[in-house]
């Protein structure tokens, strides 16, 4: 093949000229944020979806709140939600990565537009072009949703709630040097007196579902 572009004047190893989808996310991770509706089944059979929206650069999640019928004045009403909330942590977010799910309507655009963030829409059938996102539906569905029972709306915006406190202030992330969205990594031990008496207390959350580490120095 490479011989055949070659006879025909055409260079068999062309040089990219123009950014990459991964090149966008990592020049842009400081102002990028994506979003997605989780789905959950109560034991009720009752159908409940989840609105969430991740920060690319700290790995912060935000739960913005839980519905069975996810119309679009409630899915406007969450953009609102999050505009406040960027606005009050001082978060300048420039780009917003969702799909095309018909649950956006065009007035979910329009509100975040007014406050500077931009919409990206992925590709169709493409989740990996929203794949932060998409690891952390997988990683609430692993940890949490797969081993609760979940009652109603109420119990689920309240697991909802310890999930998002435990994911943001204490479990690590790979992505983020083993850091927690919320708190640098602390100091390391390099005492040898300390490492022989370390003290390690445990915290169980949702009644020993999630668990949280550490040393009671």
């Amino acid at each position: 093949m490479w011989e055949i572009l070659k006879e025909a004047g055409i260079d068999p190893a062309p040089e990219r000229t123009s950014s990459t989808w991964a090149d966008f996310l990592r020049s842009q991770a400081d102002a990028l944020l994506a979003c997605d509706f989780l789905e959950t089944v109560t034991l009720t059979g009752a159908r409940l979806y989840v609105f969430a929206v991740i920060d690319h650069a700290s790995r912060r999640i935000r739960v913005l709140g839980a519905t069975a019928h996810p119309t679009a004045a409630w899915t406007v009403q969450a953009a609102k939600n999050l505009v406040m909330d960027l606005e009050d942590t001082g978060c300048r977010a420039r780009f917003l990565i969702r799909d095309r799910d018909g649950k956006f309507p065009e007035l979910f655009d329009t509100v975040l537009a007014d406050a500077g963030i931009d919409v990206v829409l992925s590709g169709v059938r493409i989740p990996r072009m929203n794949s932060i996102m998409e690891r952390w539906v997988q990683t609430c569905r692993h940890e949490l949703l797969d081993r609760t029972m979940i009652w109603n709306q109420r119990h689920l915006l309240h697991a909802l709630r310890e999930f998002e406190q435990f994911y943001n202030g204490h479990r690590p992330h790979q992505g983020i040097a083993n850091a927690c969205p919320l708190h640098p990594l602390p100091a390391p031990i390099a005492d040898p007196d300390r490492l022989t008496r370390l003290d390690i207390r445990r915290r169980d959350r949702l009644g020993g579902v999630l668990h949280e580490y550490e040393n009671a120095a």
